[in-house]
Parts: C-alpha cells; sequence; structure tokens
C-alpha cells in the first residue's frame, strides 16, 4: 500500500447539503479534491464515505494525515514538507 499523496498543506472549504453522501479522496491523486474520483485503484487506498449531517460549510483535510477524516484536525501544520504555493 502506497502512502498518501498531499494535495494541500491545509484544508479545503465546502459546502454540504443534508443527507447526500460525499466520498472524501484518501489517496491525494483525485483530479476533484477533495473529493474521490476513483484514482486511487490500485494504490490499496480506498475513499471514505461520510453523509452531511446538515447544509454547512466544514473544512475537509487536505494533507490525508488527519486523525479526524475526512475532517481537517490541524495535523498540517505540523507536517515537515516542502509547501509549493
Amino acid at each position: 500500500m502506497q502512502l498518501p499523496k498531499i494535495t494541500q498543506k491545509g484544508p479545503y472549504k465546502v459546502n454540504v447539503e443534508a443527507g447526500k453522501t460525499y466520498f472524501w479522496c484518501t489517496c491525494g491523486l483525485s483530479q476533484n479534491q477533495p473529493f474521490c474520483d476513483g484514482q486511487h485503484k490500485g494504490s490499496g487506498l480506498k475513499s471514505r464515505p461520510f453523509v452531511a449531517e446538515r447544509n454547512q460549510t466544514l473544512y475537509l483535510c487536505g494533507c490525508k494525515a488527519t486523525q479526524e477524516a475526512p475532517f481537517c484536525d490541524g495535523t498540517h501544520s505540523s507536517l515537515k514538507v516542502n509547501d509549493p504555493s
């Protein structure tokens, strides 16, 4: 199994709709970040589904290292990676 690719060192701000199921990308290969587009196939990783409890803005993890997946828990602030932005 490969490690996930860090897509950004910070969260993705997304608006979600109550009752809708979303699939958070765990591999970092999706072209539709932070959501899965199936690029994980063969990586040993799989998407993580979640259902929005209400219409709201959420902050989904972009570094793929959160302990509160799919939500950002601030882990990105302690990562030792080059930030291209």
